[in-house]
C-alpha cells in the first residue's frame, strides 16, 4: 500500500506542472465581464498618429470559408468561425485611433430611419418644415474582404506513459484562420493596398488516471484531466487587428495616408514592422524560418556506445568515441567522413578492439529548421585488434569492410553549435571479425551516440 501511494505522488507532481489550467477550473457562476483583449490591440498605442483620419466604411467583412465545425459524431450546422467579423473590424478601426468609421452594414436600417425623421417634421414641426437633415458622411475608402481560409487539424501530436496501472497522456491540435482586408479608393474604385494575416487556433488536452489492484480485493482507479480550447473568436480578433495594424503602416510607407509629423515616418514602430516583414518572407505557414541555418562545414565529436551481435551468443555493451566531418553542411543532402574507436566482444571468450573510418551521405530532411531528423548511408573499414585473454593487446590486425545506416535528430543550440543523437547499424562484409564463422548470418554491431557539431563560418 505504501508503495502504490508513493507511485501516485511522484507521478501526480510530475503532472502538476503542466496542468496549471486545471486549477482554474469555473466552480462558480461568474459575472459579465468587458470583453477579452488581444495583446495586438496594446500595439495600436504604438502608432504614429494621423494627419488627418481617414473616413472608412465596411459594408461586410463576411466569413468566405464556408466550413462548419467539426465535432466527434461528425460535422455539424455550427459554422467555424464567427459571422459577426464585421463588427469586429469595426472596432479595430476604432481602437487604431486612424479611421473615422461610417455605417454602412445597416444602411438599409439607417436610410429607414431618416424617412421617419424627415416624415415626422415635416407633420409634426411645420415651423421647422424648412430645416433639413444634415447629409450622410461620404468614405474616402472602403474596406473589403473576409475570413478566406480556416484550416483544422495543421498540426496535431500528443504523448503518454502508463506503468503498473498509472498514467498519463497529452494530446494537442492548431487550427488556423486566414484574414485578408484590403483598402479601395472611393474616388476611382482603384485598390490602393492588400494585407494578409493569419492567427493560429490551439487546443490542448491532458489526461492524468490510476488502475490498479492495491490487494487481492481492493481496486484503486482514478482519473483527472482538462481540456484548453484557445476562443476561436479571440484569435479571428486578433488576425483582424493585426491586418488593421499591418494596412495603417502600409500606408504610411507608400504614402497612401499622412502622419501628423514626417518624422514619424522613420518611427521604431515602423522599422519594427518593416523587419518583421523582411523576416516573414522566409517563414513557412508553421512560423519556421526557411533560412540555411548550418554553414559548409561542421566538425563533430560523439561520446558512442557499441553493441556486438556476432556467431558467440549473448552481447555485452563498451564505450566508444567518434568525430567527424561533414562537407556541404548547409545543403540538405550532405558529405560525412566519420571515424571512430571503440571495444566489441562478450568477455573472455571473444574481447577485441576496433577503430573503423566511413564515407557516406548524410540527408537532412529539415535541413532550413532548427530540428530535423536525418539519415546516413555510408561504407568504409573497420579494423580489429584482438585482445588477449590476461589483457595484453596482440599486434595482428586485421581490416573488414562494412557498410552503416544511421537514423538521428539534430537541434541547433545556436547558430554554430549543435547537438545530436542517432542509433547506427553497421554490418560487416565478413562473418569472421569474432574469429568465429558460423551460421548463415555475417557480424554486425548495433550503436549509439550522442554529441556536439560545430559549424564553421
Amino acid at each position: 500500500m505504501k508503495t502504490t501511494l508513493f507511485h501516485i505522488i511522484a507521478y501526480i507532481s510530475l503532472v502538476l506542472p503542466s496542468c496549471a489550467p486545471y486549477f482554474h477550473q469555473p466552480l462558480r457562476v461568474s459575472e459579465a465581464r468587458l470583453g477579452a483583449e488581444t495583446p495586438q490591440l496594446q500595439r495600436f498605442g504604438t502608432l504614429p498618429a494621423p494627419k488627418d483620419k481617414i473616413v472608412a466604411a465596411v459594408y461586410k467583412f463576411r466569413d468566405q470559408t464556408g466550413q462548419y465545425k467539426n465535432t466527434q459524431a461528425g460535422t455539424s450546422w455550427s459554422t467555424a468561425v464567427t459571422q459577426g467579423a464585421t463588427s469586429i473590424l469595426l472596432r479595430a478601426m476604432e481602437e487604431s485611433g486612424w479611421f473615422v468609421a461610417i455605417e454602412r452594414e445597416g444602411l438599409s436600417n439607417l436610410l429607414n430611419e431618416r424617412k421617419i425623421i424627415r416624415s415626422s417634421m415635416s407633420n409634426y414641426a411645420e415651423e421647422d418644415h424648412n430645416k433639413l437633415l444634415p447629409p450622410l458622411v461620404f468614405a474616402g475608402i472602403i474596406l473589403e474582404g473576409g475570413i478566406i481560409s480556416f484550416d483544422s487539424n495543421i498540426m496535431t501530436g500528443g504523448a503518454g506513459a502508463r506503468y503498473f496501472g498509472a498514467g498519463a497522456s497529452g494530446k494537442y491540435r492548431e487550427d488556423r484562420v486566414t484574414i485578408y482586408l484590403r483598402a479601395v479608393s472611393t474616388s476611382n474604385g482603384r485598390i490602393l493596398k492588400t494585407v494578409y494575416t493569419s492567427k493560429t487556433i490551439l487546443s490542448q488536452q491532458i489526461d492524468v488516471g490510476v488502475f490498479r489492484f492495491v490487494s487481492t480485493r481492493r481496486l484503486l482507479e482514478a482519473e483527472t484531466g482538462f481540456t484548453y480550447n484557445e476562443p476561436g473568436e479571440m484569435a479571428v480578433k486578433e488576425a483582424i487587428e493585426k491586418a488593421v495594424y499591418s494596412l495603417i503602416i502600409e500606408g504610411i510607407v507608400e504614402n497612401l495616408w499622412q502622419v501628423k509629423e514626417k518624422q514619424d515616418i522613420e518611427s521604431e514602430t515602423v522599422q519594427q514592422y518593416l523587419a518583421e516583414k523582411d523576416i516573414n518572407g522566409h517563414i513557412d505557414a508553421f512560423g519556421n524560418r526557411l533560412a540555411p541555418r548550418r554553414t559548409s562545414i561542421g566538425l563533430g565529436v560523439r561520446g558512442a556506445g557499441l553493441l556486438y551481435q556476432g556467431d558467440y551468443s549473448g552481447n555485452r555493451f563498451f564505450p566508444g568515441g567518434e568525430v567527424n566531418i561533414e562537407l556541404f553542411a548547409h545543403k540538405p543532402l550532405s558529405l560525412d567522413i566519420n571515424t571512430g574507436i571503440g571495444r566489441l566482444g562478450i568477455g573472455d571468450e571473444f574481447n577485441a578492439t576496433i577503430s573503423y573510418a566511413t564515407l557516406g551521405v548524410k540527408y537532412k530532411f529539415f535541413n532550413l529548421l532548427r530540428t530535423t531528423p536525418y539519415a546516413r548511408a555510408g561504407a568504409g573499414l573497420v579494423t580489429e585488434v584482438k585482445n588477449s585473454l590476461d589483457g595484453s593487446t596482440s599486434l595482428a590486425k586485421t581490416s573488414y569492410p562494412e557498410v552503416t545506416a544511421t537514423l538521428g535528430l539534430e537541434y541547433l543550440l545556436t547558430k554554430k553549435l549543435g547537438i545530436s543523437c542517432a542509433a547506427n547499424y553497421h554490418l560487416y562484409l565478413s562473418d569472421n571479425i569474432d574469429r568465429l564463422d558460423q551460421g548463415k548470418y555475417n557480424d554486425f554491431l548495433w550503436g549509439a551516440d550522442v554529441g556536439i557539431t560545430y559549424y564553421l563560418k
